[in-house]
């Protein structure tokens, strides 16, 4: 299967440090949501990144997915992200997508 990178941007660049009651229950949906797909072998690996600020601009947060789609084209990653509950939702997340065109893995 096709592995795509899957970009979760964040309502305003402070998140999660000061998320609203509402983005914190999506959010819990969102987590929810990616644990469950994971459990069925949809989701590789997902996780927030905290990017350090340069001194001169603040960090940044946003969530990173790698995950299979079922079908060999962007549509069905796009269908992946765009099932995500607070993409579904009217809480200012966007999801982006890239395919990924080989990745190694360790070996257990």
């Amino acid at each position: 299967m096709p592995t795509f990178l899957l970009r979760l941007t964040p309502p305003h660049p402070s998140f999660p440090f000061d998320a609203t009651e509402a983005e914190k229950a999506f959010f819990s949906e969102h987590a929810a949501s990616w644990i469950a797909r994971a459990g069925e072998g949809r989701a590789i690996t997902v996780g927030p990144v905290f990017e350090p600020g340069d001194g001169s601009t603040p960090g940044k947060t946003w969530g990173l997915a790698l995950g299979e789609a079922e079908a060999e084209d962007e549509a069905s990653a796009v269908a992946l992200g765009e099932a995500d509950p607070v993409i579904a939702a009217p809480a200012g997340f966007a999801c982006a997508s890239a395919p990924v065109s080989s990745l190694i893995l360790r070996q257990p």
